[in-house]
């Protein structure tokens, strides 16, 4: 059987055909790049996109009025003492206006809280072993910035 002329293929006629290949394609791609400039600033528009509504600030109000209110409401159905509401939205709301900031979560004041009794028993612990404590508050940031 004889072998194909096409198979018998030396390095030299592939690097021809390789340099030919960067010689055509490469510009072809610089250029297509070129021409689709706005294409990448448009992703997310046109007549399919969602635009989203900014919420006003009276409606952020009136939803964080609905949310303690039915939360009152199920503590006065389970036989708990309601919470103030026009406290509670004060206390949130006004905490988010002073700083700019959301309110702080309340799982992070417990995170906090438990990472301060780690650190607390660890000075304890490096107390009775004769070493110098750490400070507290420095190492609940970097144990914090530690966990992300």
């Amino acid at each position: 059987m004889a072998a194909s002329g096409i198979l018998a293929v030396g390095a030299a006629e592939l690097s021809t055909l390789l340099i030919l290949l960067c010689v055509v394609v490469v510009p072809i791609a610089a250029i297509a790049f070129a021409r689709s400039g706005k294409g990448y600033s448009e992703i997310g528009k046109g007549r399919f996109a969602v635009d989203f509504d900014e919420s006003g600030e009276t409606e952020h109000q009136e939803e964080v009025r609905q949310l303690v209110e039915a939360k009152a409401y199920r503590q006065a159905r389970r036989g708990e003492q309601p919470v103030d509401v026009e406290t509670e939205i004060e206390r949130l709301l006004g905490a988010e206006s002073e700083s700019g900031l959301p309110a702080p979560d309340p799982e992070v004041a417990l995170i906090r809280q438990e990472i301060r009794q780690v650190v607390i028993a660890k000075n304890e612990s490096r107390l009775r072993r004769g070493e110098q404590p750490l400070d507290v508050e420095a190492e609940i940031e970097r144990m914090l910035a530690d966990f992300g």
